[in-house]
């Protein structure tokens, strides 16, 4: 069937109960939205939070549904009141993939923080399938220049870590510290160094060394390394937590300097037990953010193509989603695994 006929239903692969091998699954979607629009799934990239997901690590999985929240496809079919989009064009869809657009937030353009904003997963079928429909803003349109095979990671890691830059307006002069070298922190150290900043990359093994100063870190420093710490304590404007583990969060605040920000972008497991102490007197800040909004995504895929940075990925077929997670839930993942749905 030629990927522009409409599909009475969509297919994919779906999660039916927690941990299990994921299952073919075909649902029908119903009529398309007059703001929507339907893509044809080329490349989907598998993030932790699927895998969380498909766990039900966060209690809020409804099975069965169909993981998938990096997907790169060409537009198939538009809604009658969809805007800025062609048939033909190849977008991509992230975490979320559809906001109210009239609240406040959608109104000052921070749509993913949007009180009704819809997760492209929680509730609804992802992209680890042949289709995938979207609110027309949620799908974003990619430059020429990147490779579509590779970019499907920047729609959640990618726009997750550079959303912060532009919120807390990031300067080329800037100390910056990137937690955890893994999928979005790979990410940041490239947009960081190419953002001009002085990057310190920090892993609790100094085995990743090499690999985080060729992914653009300045310095690495050991975070079990009490020595260390000390070393660099009061030196960063910055620090950028990409982790999903529980730290010595005291020893990293102390790596800031005056109005230094300590921003989580990593799902860490436990509650962060900061006393304020250790923020009034040198007027430091603890925060988080979810992804960017689509004109954060678009901004960043420009970046991200006149520096030609793209994720490092691993690619698996579609057929072989099982083995590909296994793969990610081995840890052996670098940086990004991504599905090709033509296989």
């Amino acid at each position: 069937m030629s990927n522009n006929a409409e599909l009475a239903t969509f297919t994919g692969w779906a999660a039916t109960t927690p941990k299990a091998p994921l299952e073919r699954l075909s649902y029908d979607p119903g009529p398309l939205g007059a703001e929507e629009v339907e893509v044809a799934v080329e490349y989907c990239g598998i993030c932790h939070s699927d895998q969380s997901m498909i766990d039900n690590e966060w209690g809020n999985a409804r099975y069965p549904f169909i993981p998938g929240h990096e997907v790169v496809g060409t537009i198939v079919r538009l809604g009658e009141q969809a805007r800025g989009l062609k048939l033909g064009q190849r977008v991509g869809i992230g975490w979320y993939k559809g906001s109210c657009m009239h609240c406040g937030s959608c109104m000052e353009g921070s749509h993913q923080l949007c009180r009704s904003v819809k997760p492209t997963i929680v509730g609804s079928h992802g992209g680890f399938a042949d289709r995938l429909r979207s609110h027309w803003a949620w799908a974003v349109p990619l430059p020429d220049g990147l490779d579509p095979a590779l970019v499907g990671p920047l729609f959640c890691a990618g726009s997750t870590v550079f959303s912060p830059l532009l919120e807390f307006d990031i300067k080329p002069t800037d100390r910056v510290g990137v937690v955890g070298i893994g999928g979005l922190g790979h990410l940041a150290l490239r947009f960081l160094n190419a953002w001009g900043c002085e990057v310190t990359a920090f892993t609790s093994s100094l085995n990743k060394q090499d690999e985080a100063k060729r992914l653009g870190a300045h310095k690495v420093v050991a975070s079990t390394d009490s020595a260390a710490m000390k070393a660099i304590a009061g030196t960063l404007d910055f620090l950028l937590v990409t982790a999903s583990a529980d730290l010595d969060w005291a020893a990293l605040l102390g790596t800031l300097r005056g109005k230094g920000r300590l921003h989580f972008v990593g799902i860490v497991p436990s509650a962060i037990p900061v006393h304020v102490f250790n923020l009034i007197p040198q007027q430091k800040s603890l925060s988080g953010s979810p992804v960017g909004s689509p004109k954060t995504m678009a901004t960043m895929l420009e970046f991200c193509a006149r520096h030609q940075i793209l994720p490092q990925v691993e690619q698996f077929p579609m057929s072989q989603v099982n083995a590909a997670i296994d793969h990610l839930r081995s840890g052996k993942a670098r940086y990004r695994v991504v599905l090709d749905a033509s296989k």
